[in-house]
Protein backbone atom coordinates (compact mmCIF):
# COMPACT_ATOMS: atom_id res chain seq x y z
CA UNK A 1 0.00 0.00 0.00
CA UNK A 2 2.58 2.19 0.47
CA UNK A 3 3.92 2.32 -3.37
CA UNK A 4 0.44 3.04 -4.55
CA UNK A 5 1.11 6.91 -4.39
CA UNK A 6 4.02 6.45 -7.15
CA UNK A 7 2.37 3.79 -9.06
CA UNK A 8 -0.03 6.47 -9.48
CA UNK A 9 2.25 9.22 -10.00
CA UNK A 10 3.73 6.68 -12.67
CA UNK A 11 0.71 6.37 -14.53
CA UNK A 12 0.09 10.40 -14.51
CA UNK A 13 3.66 10.71 -15.31
CA UNK A 14 3.21 8.28 -18.65
CA UNK A 15 -0.41 9.60 -19.34
CA UNK A 16 0.86 12.99 -19.64
CA UNK A 17 4.01 11.81 -22.12
CA UNK A 18 1.28 10.63 -24.46
CA UNK A 19 -0.43 13.24 -24.56
CA UNK A 20 1.88 15.31 -25.08
CA UNK A 21 2.94 13.68 -28.54
CA UNK A 22 6.33 12.87 -29.79
CA UNK A 23 6.51 15.61 -33.04
CA UNK A 24 5.94 12.55 -35.33
CA UNK A 25 3.15 12.81 -38.05
CA UNK A 26 1.73 10.16 -40.42
CA UNK A 27 3.13 10.95 -43.61
CA UNK A 28 0.29 9.80 -45.57
CA UNK A 29 -2.55 12.14 -44.11
CA UNK A 30 -1.85 15.95 -45.11
CA UNK A 31 -3.77 17.74 -42.35
CA UNK A 32 -3.06 21.42 -43.56
CA UNK A 33 -5.95 23.39 -46.10
CA UNK A 34 -7.68 22.01 -48.68
CA UNK A 35 -5.83 21.81 -51.63
CA UNK A 36 -6.75 20.59 -55.28
CA UNK A 37 -4.37 19.31 -57.72
CA UNK A 38 -5.43 19.07 -61.23
CA UNK A 39 -3.42 15.79 -62.81
CA UNK A 40 -3.98 15.55 -66.83
CA UNK A 41 -3.99 12.16 -68.61
CA UNK A 42 0.03 11.22 -68.44
CA UNK A 43 1.45 11.07 -72.25
CA UNK A 44 1.98 7.36 -72.80
CA UNK A 45 4.73 7.15 -75.12
CA UNK A 46 4.31 3.43 -74.84
CA UNK A 47 2.60 0.65 -76.74
CA UNK A 48 1.33 -0.41 -73.83
CA UNK A 49 -2.43 0.67 -73.85
CA UNK A 50 -4.47 1.88 -71.04
CA UNK A 51 -1.05 2.33 -68.75
CA UNK A 52 -1.67 6.04 -68.08
CA UNK A 53 -4.94 5.22 -66.93
CA UNK A 54 -4.21 2.75 -64.65
CA UNK A 55 -1.82 5.31 -63.39
CA UNK A 56 -4.39 7.59 -62.41
CA UNK A 57 -6.39 5.46 -60.29
CA UNK A 58 -3.71 3.82 -58.75
CA UNK A 59 -2.21 7.96 -57.65
CA UNK A 60 -6.62 8.69 -57.05
CA UNK A 61 -6.24 5.72 -54.46
CA UNK A 62 -3.43 6.85 -52.98
CA UNK A 63 -4.99 10.84 -53.03
CA UNK A 64 -8.32 9.32 -51.33
CA UNK A 65 -6.42 9.10 -48.28
CA UNK A 66 -5.92 12.68 -47.27
CA UNK A 67 -9.47 14.44 -46.93
CA UNK A 68 -7.77 17.47 -47.52
CA UNK A 69 -6.47 16.59 -50.88
CA UNK A 70 -8.50 16.44 -53.86
CA UNK A 71 -7.02 15.38 -57.43
CA UNK A 72 -9.22 16.18 -60.15
CA UNK A 73 -9.20 16.33 -63.75
CA UNK A 74 -10.46 20.05 -64.30
CA UNK A 75 -8.13 22.76 -64.10
CA UNK A 76 -9.97 25.74 -63.07
CA UNK A 77 -10.22 26.03 -59.11
CA UNK A 78 -6.99 24.03 -59.15
CA UNK A 79 -3.97 24.99 -56.65
CA UNK A 80 -1.30 22.44 -58.04
CA UNK A 81 -0.53 20.62 -61.31
CA UNK A 82 0.58 17.51 -61.20
CA UNK A 83 1.50 16.28 -64.71
CA UNK A 84 3.26 12.75 -65.75
CA UNK A 85 4.37 11.25 -68.65
CA UNK A 86 5.46 7.40 -69.31
CA UNK A 87 8.36 7.61 -70.97
CA UNK A 88 9.56 3.52 -71.93
CA UNK A 89 8.30 0.11 -70.82
CA UNK A 90 10.83 -2.51 -70.71
CA UNK A 91 9.45 -6.30 -70.44
CA UNK A 92 12.85 -8.63 -70.72
CA UNK A 93 12.98 -11.98 -69.92
CA UNK A 94 15.66 -12.45 -67.14
CA UNK A 95 15.83 -16.42 -65.62
CA UNK A 96 15.28 -19.53 -68.55
CA UNK A 97 15.08 -23.28 -66.61
CA UNK A 98 17.28 -26.31 -67.98
CA UNK A 99 14.91 -27.08 -71.39
CA UNK A 100 15.07 -22.76 -72.20
CA UNK A 101 11.92 -21.90 -70.60
CA UNK A 102 11.61 -18.09 -68.54
CA UNK A 103 10.96 -18.45 -65.71
CA UNK A 104 11.21 -14.97 -64.25
CA UNK A 105 10.64 -11.30 -65.73
CA UNK A 106 11.52 -8.26 -64.96
CA UNK A 107 9.43 -5.13 -65.95
CA UNK A 108 11.14 -1.67 -66.41
CA UNK A 109 8.97 1.70 -66.10
CA UNK A 110 10.56 4.82 -66.74
CA UNK A 111 8.61 7.78 -66.02
CA UNK A 112 9.01 11.34 -65.39
CA UNK A 113 6.44 13.95 -63.45
CA UNK A 114 6.25 17.17 -62.18
CA UNK A 115 4.49 18.97 -59.49
CA UNK A 116 3.86 22.67 -60.56
CA UNK A 117 1.87 25.69 -58.26
CA UNK A 118 -0.75 27.32 -60.17
CA UNK A 119 -0.28 30.49 -58.06
CA UNK A 120 3.17 31.20 -58.76
CA UNK A 121 4.02 29.39 -61.77
CA UNK A 122 6.54 27.70 -60.24
CA UNK A 123 7.91 24.30 -60.39
CA UNK A 124 8.06 23.15 -56.76
CA UNK A 125 9.22 19.42 -57.73
CA UNK A 126 10.11 17.89 -60.92
CA UNK A 127 11.38 14.11 -61.39
CA UNK A 128 13.11 14.48 -64.80
CA UNK A 129 13.77 10.34 -64.95
CA UNK A 130 12.27 7.91 -62.62
CA UNK A 131 13.18 3.93 -63.31
CA UNK A 132 11.23 1.96 -61.59
CA UNK A 133 11.97 -2.02 -61.59
CA UNK A 134 9.82 -5.22 -60.33
CA UNK A 135 11.11 -8.99 -60.85
CA UNK A 136 8.59 -11.75 -61.14
CA UNK A 137 9.03 -15.67 -60.59
CA UNK A 138 7.06 -17.65 -63.00
CA UNK A 139 6.01 -21.35 -64.19
CA UNK A 140 6.00 -19.65 -67.41
CA UNK A 141 6.37 -16.46 -68.57
CA UNK A 142 3.18 -14.60 -70.26
CA UNK A 143 1.93 -11.36 -70.43
CA UNK A 144 -0.22 -11.60 -67.15
CA UNK A 145 3.08 -11.88 -65.15
CA UNK A 146 4.47 -8.69 -66.79
CA UNK A 147 0.72 -7.46 -66.02
CA UNK A 148 1.42 -8.65 -62.39
CA UNK A 149 5.09 -7.02 -62.08
CA UNK A 150 3.72 -3.85 -63.80
CA UNK A 151 0.86 -3.21 -61.09
CA UNK A 152 3.43 -3.52 -58.60
CA UNK A 153 5.62 -1.00 -59.92
CA UNK A 154 2.45 1.42 -60.81
CA UNK A 155 1.34 1.34 -57.23
CA UNK A 156 4.98 1.56 -55.58
CA UNK A 157 5.24 4.82 -57.85
CA UNK A 158 1.93 6.05 -56.72
CA UNK A 159 3.08 6.01 -53.37
CA UNK A 160 6.09 7.52 -53.83
CA UNK A 161 4.10 10.44 -55.83
CA UNK A 162 1.66 10.58 -53.62
CA UNK A 163 3.73 11.18 -50.48
CA UNK A 164 6.51 13.11 -52.49
CA UNK A 165 3.58 15.99 -53.54
CA UNK A 166 1.98 15.76 -49.87
CA UNK A 167 5.93 16.90 -48.68
CA UNK A 168 6.10 19.31 -50.79
CA UNK A 169 2.47 21.30 -49.96
CA UNK A 170 3.99 20.60 -46.48
CA UNK A 171 7.28 22.60 -47.42
CA UNK A 172 5.72 25.31 -49.05
CA UNK A 173 2.99 25.94 -47.00
CA UNK A 174 5.72 26.05 -43.95
CA UNK A 175 7.57 28.89 -46.01
CA UNK A 176 4.15 30.38 -47.20
CA UNK A 177 3.23 33.72 -45.24
CA UNK A 178 0.49 33.72 -42.99
CA UNK A 179 -2.72 35.07 -44.17
CA UNK A 180 -3.33 38.77 -43.62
Amino acid sequence: MRNLPSIQWGIILLCLLLLSGCGYYFPHVYEGGHKVIYMPAWKNRTNKLNLDMKIYQSLSRWFQKSQSVDLSKEKSGADFILAGEILSIDLPTVSWNSVSDATGTKVNLTVRYALKDVQSGKIIWEVPRKLYTADYTVQTATSAADDQALATIIEDMSENIYLGTLNKIRKQQAQSPPPK
